[in-house]
């Protein structure tokens, strides 16, 4: 999308301009979440990578959740992890 504008070529006195438009393309899944299986008062990192770099938001159930000693949330580029510690049943 940065790369949208006027271009324009130009020789001696004569030029010519055309306008560039560029569509983002949709955020996809490259790899999706996995269900995993924990023993109470462990911890669970939770990974998933997106077709490009874009802000993502942690959930559980339709609770947002916030960055805390207990939810870690970490992104790298295209890859999203959740850390979560100390695990109890209603981590579930």
């Amino acid at each position: 999308e940065s790369d949208a504008g006027d271009y324009t070529c130009v020789c001696g006195d004569k030029q010519s301009t055309a306008s560039l438009a560029v569509y983002a393309l949709p955020v996809v899944f490259k790899e999706e979440l996995k269900n995993e299986e924990v023993l109470e008062g462990a911890s669970v990192s939770l990974n998933c990578e997106l077709s490009k770099a874009a802000p993502v938001q942690w959930k559980i159930g339709s609770k947002v959740l916030k960055a805390s000693d207990k939810y870690q949330m970490r992104q790298h580029g295209t890859t999203a992890e959740l850390v979560i510690h100390d695990l109890g049943v209603e981590d579930a």
